[in-house]
């Protein structure tokens, strides 16, 4: 997609007016956000990342008060909460409707946390693909959890009540949409991403997905949460459209009839459960269903060697260092991977290791698990070693010196990729230890 001309010398300018990371004060730009101390102090909401890719997409302006109803605040549903503090996308989503459900943390009594949520999901992996033929060269990184599929794995480990349907007829979908509204709870729906009305299809892949939230209706029209802190109204039929335009997942919904939470013991099961999963995918010794084995190279890890040996080979044919010999080419490449880590579906701020080390001290409030907070540190870490390669990717590279600036790129990822794995280890053995512990 599209980026701004100039968006390095952009961010660096802004940066040092501002006092932005180089990731927030990117995703500000692409946003139209203007300075402000907010700006500092926290990322915005989702971006609009195309997925895989980290590339944003030309937003179209919301439709018109001619074309489309505002969106009424009494037209909401009751305790739907706006975004705020988004730094996992669907974790974050998936929050606000647990929110308005009702459903609370049998310990605290307080809604399950974006932070909870999203490490019940896998929390973090790593990803990393190339595409540096001859033609426009393309890079994809993600830092998500890539064993299980995310949001498949939040419903079944986060403890509530899920009522999901998948169906192929657009009349049913209508009707099971309607039964959830009916009953006073918002409506998770998966969507067509191009087919957003307000959002240009301009080189956006038709497979590519995202999770919305129906949370109201406004005369015709029905109103949706995209993340982007105001709601948006799109007609019946333009969402049916949207939903029907992937047949994988076709009108897929799912909502929370019953504000019946997790039961303690119960999510303290799972919170182990997700990390060994985490843990051995990042390794690499647990089997994933979605990941064929000659390509289990790209993931956790190994995903990282990989891309390190990619940037510190300097000699063969097959390196960066011989394939990525223009400016354009290098930054084409470079902007690719900064942005991942600007949006917040597969990617994200410090590649989701801050996230995921708060969730480790959140689950250490649970009885039993008190020792998964001496590892949120590590995780923490993680995210400013995670930040600072960042830092590296958004220099400006001169391609006659390209050699050093790309091996030196390679030992900063070769020195995370060592620190996740010990990270992982260590993480791995604490989650086993305290398993057994609550079984005898």
């Amino acid at each position: 997609m599209a980026q701004p001309k100039n968006i390095k010398k952009q961010v660096r300018a802004r940066m040092e007016r501002t006092g932005e990371s180089y990731t927030t004060a990117r995703k500000n730009i692409l946003d139209g956000k203007p300075e402000s101390p907010k700006a500092v102090r926290a990322a915005a909401a989702r971006t609009g990342t195309k997925p895989g890719t980290g590339a944003k997409s030309t937003a179209k302006p919301k439709p018109t008060p001619q074309s489309a109803a505002p969106a009424i605040e009494e037209e909401e549903l009751p305790e739907y909460p706006a975004p705020e503090h988004v730094v996992q996308y669907d974790a974050a989503l998936w929050q606000r409707v647990l929110t308005q459900a009702g459903v609370t943390h049998p310990l605290t009594g307080q809604p399950l946390s974006q932070e909870l949520l999203a490490g019940l999901a896998g929390g973090i992996g790593f990803t990393a693909f190339t595409h540096l033929d001859e033609d426009e060269p393309s890079a994809t990184l993600m830092t998500r959890s890539h064993g299980e599929p995310f949001t498949a794995t939040l419903l079944a480990r986060c403890g509530a009540t899920i009522n999901e349907r998948t169906t192929n007829s657009p009349e049913r979908a209508a009707d099971y949409l309607d039964a959830g509204l009916d009953a006073g709870r918002a409506v998770v729906v998966r969507v067509a991403v191009h087919a957003l009305p307000w959002v240009a299809d301009d080189g956006i892949d038709p497979q590519d997905t995202i999770d919305v939230a129906v949370v109201g209706e406004h005369e015709q029209f029905l109103l949706i949460d995209d993340g982007s802190g105001s709601l948006a109204p799109i007609t019946p039929e333009d969402l049916a459209t949207a939903r029907a335009s992937r047949k994988r997942d076709k009108h897929w919904q799912a909502w929370v009839p019953t504000t019946r939470g997790p039961e303690l013991e119960t999510l303290r099961g799972n919170i182990l459960q997700s990390i060994e999963a985490t843990t051995g995918y990042l390794l690499g010794h647990r089997e994933s269903r979605s990941v064929p084995p000659h390509l289990a190279r790209h993931y956790g890890i190994a995903g990282m060697r990989w891309l390190a040996e990619k940037f510190a080979d300097t000699d063969s044919p097959r390196g960066f260092n011989a394939l990525l010999t223009t400016e354009e080419r290098i930054n084409t490449v470079f902007d690719e991977f900064c942005a991942a880590f600007t949006e917040t579906r597969l990617a994200g701020p410090e590649g989701l290791r801050g996230l995921y080390a708060e969730f480790l001290d959140e689950a250490a409030a649970l009885p039993g698990l008190e020792d998964l907070a001496e590892h949120a540190a590590a995780y923490q870490r993680l995210g400013e070693q995670w930040e600072e390669l960042i830092g590296q990717f958004s220099a400006q590279i001169d391609p006659e010196s390209r050699a050093e600036a790309f091996t030196a790129a390679g030992h900063s990822l070769q020195r995370i990729a060592d620190a996740e794995g010990q990270a992982a280890r260590n993480l791995e053995q604490c989650a086993q230890g305290l398993a057994a512990n609550l079984i005898t």
